[in-house]
């Protein structure tokens, strides 16, 4: 089966890059979509009716969502529930968010697997190391995560993907891996998934896509590129690079 997930940028023409999105979703091959930023409930009805090949979605709150998290997909969705993450740290913004993880479980053609969908707290101090202030907030998502993923029956692959705000060298992301029993699918590869900016060429790889193991990927980036709006202009998609995983097990 084949995932994608995006950070699908909660600002700046949103229902515009919404209505692309949607429709370059409707003419892919994903069968799972893992969506963050999707922040109004008006969004993910958007883009479930532009996008009308996956008969299934999992989503919650009524205004807002919970996390601003939306998984869409064309297999069968069992079960969904949502987690939330501590709020702790400095006061910010994000805690209307509600950030935290969407465990869904899917019927594929070899049998259940378990997604998880999630948005970390950003490190707005661009500070990653052990004894940076949102190093500790992440931790601790990371700690919430770890809990969740080992609450999935053993016996159940899992994919856990979404925008962790944690790049792949960091010790934080090192030590979630070890206590969730998860391997990431692109160890070793630095290349950003953040789009690069004059003001930050060379942003780290914040975007994830992690397995239990038994479950083998080939991941690759996409969404790249600019794409044109319903009034002609040019834009990107997000500020973020979409990740897809082509999974078996």
């Amino acid at each position: 089966m084949s995932l994608l997930t995006l950070n699908a940028l909660m600002k700046g023409d949103v229902r515009a890059r919404l209505r692309v999105l949607g429709g370059l979703l409707e003419s892919s091959g994903y069968d799972v979509v893992c969506l963050q930023e999707v922040m109004y409930r008006s969004h993910a009805v958007l883009l479930r009716s532009l996008a009308r090949s996956y008969g299934h979605r999992a989503w919650s709150g009524t205004v807002l969502l919970r996390g601003g998290l939306v998984v869409l997909s064309r297999l069968p969705i069992v079960s969904a529930r949502f987690v939330r993450y501590p709020m702790t740290g400095p006061v910010r913004p994000e805690f209307i968010m509600r950030k935290g993880a969407q465990v869904v479980q899917v019927t594929t053609a070899a049998g259940p697997l378990a997604v998880i969908n999630t948005h970390l707290s950003a490190n707005r101090d661009g500070d990653w190391s052990r004894e940076g202030r949102y190093t500790h907030v992440q931790r601790r998502e990371l700690a919430t995560l770890a809990a969740v993923v080992s609450g999935v029956d053993a016996a159940l692959p899992v994919v856990v993907a979404g925008d962790l705000n944690v790049p792949r060298t960091a010790s934080s992301l090192a030590g979630f891996l070890t206590d969730a029993g998860l391997e990431d699918t692109r160890a070793g590869d630095t290349e950003p998934t953040y789009r690069p900016t004059p003001r930050w060429p060379s942003p780290p790889a914040f975007d994830h896509v992690l397995v239990r193991p038994g479950l083998t990927a080939s991941t690759r980036l996409v969404l790249q590129n600019p794409v044109t709006l319903g009034d002609g202009r040019q834009t990107y998609l997000s500020d973020h690079y979409g990740l897809a995983a082509d999974l078996s097990f």
